[in-house]
């Protein structure tokens, strides 16, 4: 168990103490940089913000339960971070280079990038600012994180708090829920495609029917540290199956001079929607963090967030841009549906991905899990909100016909949208833009001006944060059209989206 304590302070030489020494019960001096002060939260005082100024010595010392029974290492936590980020997205940048230009995507993928993880940075300082104001709780997520930023800014953004947390929530329930769809049609294409060798071809659907047995009993595991052996198998498949497209797509590759430098303005919405959900981790950052034996590391120059998400960039383009040089304009949704169908090497490696995608889907499914589940329990059973000896009874039945609704819930959205390019575009498009480009650099803001009397706020600071929202709205907006409307086309106009999606 790690019990670590806070200490934030103005001192900047204090930044420079770091967790090394950490033992059991470990101090960590967190302290906020130039930039951070414009993401300083007041702290509440009998129910009102008041300035920390106030506290012992002008130096509060806040208190923050850290009790982690088993602690990640920094090696540790850079597994689960990749892990986090290397799915079913991965195979789909071909697609997305494809949509964009093999000169002209790199770019863009790298810049996409740099906005994410930027977004991410935000996202562990708010985090670490609003903790400061809250002694006795546990590290805040993701939408604890907004919620008390819109809790700490002007009264006219304070009132939209609780909006802001159940938006956060809904964003990463619509995400994660349509990561779970978008698995279903991952897997039915790959095992279509090596059926199709050895028997009388069928629809893709029926595959989607197939394996919905084992995602059904898969998401019946209610606890995480039974899906940890099911997670290290999926790691090992989804390793081999990347290696072995790596080395498929490097075969016999034709001159750059013969795909498109820029495929042109009107598909670039489908590249945004596909890259963003490739890229979207952002769900991942704090909870890893908060597990880190040295959370410090986390978000250092060359900390976990940084160096693992550099070798996600690099794997992504190295993947999108072999994907498309490699099979042009008949890049499928997935890469892995390119790769060719008389080898054996490559149909195992289509089945390895399936059965990795198979036994991701319960970890994927775990979020929206924890998010909806709570309510739902108490609107089924509201006499579990008065005693606390009935709140602790795990209504197990319950919760598993709910999870089995959740199911069927994915697996009809992913029968009606077979699609699997325009499924994932689609779901990036809808709620991973808003969860990684928008949300954070909203609260940076709010923070912002909320303190602008202690420290004004740049002309700079407004633009690029303006940026990110921007450019967030813009990809949401443009990404949910262009994919709304190839869907409808796809499903009224059969054989109209060409290239495998």
């Amino acid at each position: 168990m790690v019990v670590a304590q806070y200490k934030v302070t103005s001192d900047p030489q204090a930044s420079s103490e770091g967790l090394d020494d950490m033992q059991v019960t470990s101090t960590v001096s967190a302290t906020l940089s130039v930039e951070d002060d414009a993401c300083t939260v007041p702290m509440k005082k009998d129910g009102k913000f008041t300035d920390t100024s106030d506290t012992e010595c002008g130096e509060p010392i806040v208190q923050i339960p850290h009790s982690i029974k088993n602690p990640t290492s920094w090696c540790e936590t850079l597994l689960h971070l990749l892990r986090g980020n290397v799915g079913s997205g991965v195979f789909a940048m071909g697609d997305a280079f494809h949509h964009a230009g093999l000169l002209v995507a790199p770019v863009l993928t790298l810049l996409l990038a740099v906005a994410c993880v930027h977004s991410q940075h935000i996202l562990l300082k708010c985090a670490r600012a609003v903790s400061s104001k809250s002694p006795t709780s546990k590290p805040p997520d993701f939408a604890d994180t907004v919620h008390e930023c819109f809790e700490a800014g002007p009264p006219i953004i304070r009132k939209r708090a609780g909006l802001a947390k159940t938006l956060v929530n809904l964003f990463l329930c619509i995400t994660q829920l349509g990561f779970c769809c978008v698995y279903f049609v991952f897997i039915a294409n790959n095992m279509k495609q090596v059926m199709d060798e050895y028997i009388s071809p069928l629809d893709v659907r029926v595959y989607m029917a197939l394996a919905l047995p084992p995602i059904l009993f898969s998401s019946w595991i209610r606890s995480l540290k039974y899906l940890a052996p099911v997670s290290g198998v999926a790691n090992f498949l989804m390793a081999i199956g990347l290696a072995v497209t790596i080395y498929f797509s490097s075969q016999d590759l034709p001159s750059v001079a013969e795909r498109k430098a820029f495929a042109g303005w009107t598909d670039l919405p489908l590249f945004f929607g596909t890259a963003i959900y490739a890229f979207e981790g952002i769900g991942l950052v704090l909870p890893l963090q908060n597990e880190m034996k040295k959370p410090k590391k986390f978000a250092a120059p060359a900390g976990v967030l940084n160096i693992g998400m550099t070798m996600v960039t690099i794997l992504f383009t190295a993947i999108g841009f072999l994907g498309y040089l490699k099979y042009g304009e008949g890049v499928a949704g997935s890469v892995t549906l390119n790769l060719p169908q008389d080898n054996i090497l490559a149909q195992a490696v289509k089945l390895a991905v399936s059965v990795a995608m198979i036994l991701t889907y319960a970890l994927q499914f775990y979020v929206p899990i924890e998010i909806l589940w709570p309510s739902v329990r108490l609107m089924v059973f509201p006499q579990d909100a008065d005693e606390p000896a009935k709140a602790a009874k795990p209504r197990a039945f319950a919760e598993i016909f709910f999870r089995t609704a959740l199911v069927l819930f994915t697996f009809t959205l992913a029968e009606l949208v077979p699609q699997l390019g325009l499924a994932i575009s689609l779901v990036g498009a809808v709620s991973s833009s808003a969860l990684a480009l928008m949300f954070p650099p909203i609260c940076e803001l709010v923070l912002a001006f909320a303190n602008r009397d202690k420290k004004k706020v740049s002309v700079g600071f407004i633009i690029k944060d303006s940026a990110l929202i921007i450019l967030g709205v813009l990809g949401t907006v443009t990404g949910t059209y262009c994919s709304l409307r190839d869907i409808v086309l796809a499903i009224t106009q059969p054989g109209h989206i060409s290239g495998g999606h």
